[in-house]
């Protein structure tokens, strides 16, 4: 990623705590804004609402907010349009819908599915469909899936009232479920896959629940940490298993599918393991890999099923880089996190 032009290409804002969960808010008129959440091993953890000041190139901190627990996930509401209301959503404990105001972030609700005990499963992560906002999905440590419904209702008052219901609950996997992506695939609404501690990715139908396809399955059945569609072309995903230094891209086409150990593609330049990946929002054969090697690559899938020997790109951060979104209405800017550290990368 080349420094050219009079423009900043690299811009970089530091958090009072490490860095782990992030994503870049997709409204029209918030550009450069960000939520970050903290990763600190004790109850208290906090989610901070970053933006850039374009006039001077500088990251301001717009608000702070508590948070139970590290984030797994932060996710705002995938509405381009400036339609819905601005909110948020974390998961932890609990999946949770923040509103975003100028200067405060308010809870609207807690989506809780564990009404008869004491304790809760952790959520692994959840994704936004974003063809109906008001569906979100999350993954848990107790092997199930569950599907929201949220409502966004009439302003009484100043104020939107915001809940949700239960739609369908799953047991999606064997053992724990760590990741959860809506795919855009039969009209962007209905269809997800999930991945999980038995090493397998298996796709699911709202409309017929009664069965899943597992489309791809680790060869020695190691945990699978997380899973991305392809935004432009919905055949293909891409996934990580535990302490893996490689992606492995499949397909979600049946021709494929009918040997579901089989992978596409690998990626594997990085010398330590990865810990995020994203596909570019407006190009269906580029994709961002980061890693431990303090590497973020991008790659150009275009030759498969050709093997795919280097990146086209790489920026070397200055430490191990835990994270990397890339803005979906912004598509030639990628960001990472590492350390206490936020950068945003001008590709």
């Amino acid at each position: 990623m080349s420094l050219h032009g009079k423009r900043k290409e690299i811009y970089k804002y530091e958090a009072p705590w490490t860095v782990y969960a992030m994503n870049w808010s997709v409204r029209p008129d918030k550009r450069f804004r960000l939520a970050l959440g903290s990763f600190v091993e004790e109850y208290n953890n906090k989610v901070q609402i970053v933006g850039l000041e374009e006039e001077n190139s500088e990251f301001v901190c717009r608000n702070t907010f508590d948070h139970p627990y590290p984030t797994t996930k932060v996710m705002w509401i995938p509405d381009s349009k400036g339609a819905y209301p601005d909110l948020l959503a974390t998961s932890g404990d609990y999946l949770r819908i923040w509103r975003v105001g100028e200067t405060e972030t308010r809870l609207e609700c807690l989506l809780n599915n564990n009404k008869n005990s004491d304790f809760c499963a952790p959520l692994t992560s959840f994704d936004w469909n974003e063809v109906d906002p008001n569906l979100l999905g999350t993954s848990s440590i107790d092997t199930t899936c569950t599907i929201w419904g949220l409502e966004t209702g009439q302003v009484l008052g100043r104020v939107n009232l915001v809940s949700g219901h239960v739609k369908t609950q799953l047991i999606a996997h064997d053992k724990e479920v760590y990741d959860i992506s809506f795919s855009r695939a039969g009209g962007g609404r209905d269809m997800f896959a999930s991945v999980g501690a038995d090493g397998s990715v298996r796709m699911f139908d709202l409309r017929h629940l009664e069965h899943s396809t597992i489309i791809y399955e680790d060869p020695q059945h190691h945990p699978l940490l997380r899973l991305c569609w392809n935004k432009q072309d919905p055949n293909y995903l891409v996934t990580m298993a535990m302490d893996s230094m490689e992606v492995i891209l499949f397909s979600s086409n049946p021709i494929y599918v009918r040997v579901p150990c089989t992978p596409v593609a690998r990626l594997n330049n990085h010398r330590a393991c990865v810990n995020g990946i994203a596909w570019a929002p407006h190009s269906s054969c580029h994709i961002c890999t980061a890693a431990e090697d303090h590497q973020a690559l991008i790659w150009d899938i275009q030759q498969m099923p050709r093997a795919i020997e280097d990146p086209i790109l790489a920026y070397t951060a200055e430490g191990e880089i835990n994270n990397v979104q890339w803005a979906t209405t912004q598509p030639d800017w990628i960001a990472i996190c590492y350390n206490n550290c936020l950068e945003i990368l001008r590709v």
